[in-house]
């Protein structure tokens, strides 16, 4: 599993309704993306207090070859023949789950990117991620969540998605508007745990 996001910050009067237009219209394009586990199509707003106007889709790939298929091929670059090519931000997946509203329409996501201290060791550092992440995915109002790592900059990534109406604990979380999800191979994804420590020790 790959956890993948770009963000695409706009000007302050930028006419938000275009992106939410571009979702209606287009979103459905990817309900049946072969080795797409999930993707949530994501903005924030200045109005709901983001420091940013901003379109930010997030995507959970069940195959490296999906997500490979995505970027060289006609929908991504819809993305930079309007917007121009954007970063786009990786990490490698630790774990997936579903929560309690995992039936449920979602209507918010929220993120935290937390980077490893220089003294911190990676192995304990996931596996205290892995239990954070356990509590939160069986959180009330939780429709799925997930935990990933970039190992280039020792960076944990935590992605939730909440059901409508439901309130996400406050904290420090980034928090976006849900404006459609495309989920053709979600159900590849559940339980999933991955890179989970041998034991082995390399010299």
């Amino acid at each position: 599993m790959h956890a993948m996001q770009y963000e695409i910050t706009l000007p302050a009067d930028y006419d938000m309704e275009i992106i939410r237009r571009r979702v209606a219209t287009r979103g459905h394009l990817l309900d049946d993306f072969p080795g797409l586990g999930l993707k949530a199509y994501l903005i924030r707003e200045r109005a709901d207090g983001s420091p940013v106007d901003q379109y930010a889709p997030f995507y959970l790939w069940a195959t490296p070859e999906g997500m490979n298929s995505f970027l060289w091929g006609p929908g991504f670059q819809g993305i930079v023949n309007d917007f121009g090519r954007p970063v786009v931000q990786h990490w490698t997946g630790l774990a997936y789950d579903e929560g309690p509203a995992a039936g449920v329409v979602p209507g918010t996501a929220t993120r935290r990117r937390v980077r490893l201290g220089d003294a911190d060791a990676p192995g304990e550092a996931v596996a205290e991620a892995r239990a954070r992440h356990a509590r939160v995915a069986g959180g009330d109002g939780v429709v799925a969540s997930a935990l990933a790592i970039d190992p280039r900059r020792w960076e944990l990534l935590f992605f939730t998605l909440w059901a409508e109406g439901a309130e996400p604990p406050a904290g420090a979380d980034d928090r976006f508007q849900v404006l459609h999800v495309s989920a053709p191979e979600r159900a590849s994804l559940v339980g999933r745990t991955e890179c989970q420590p041998t034991g082995t020790r390399v010299r």
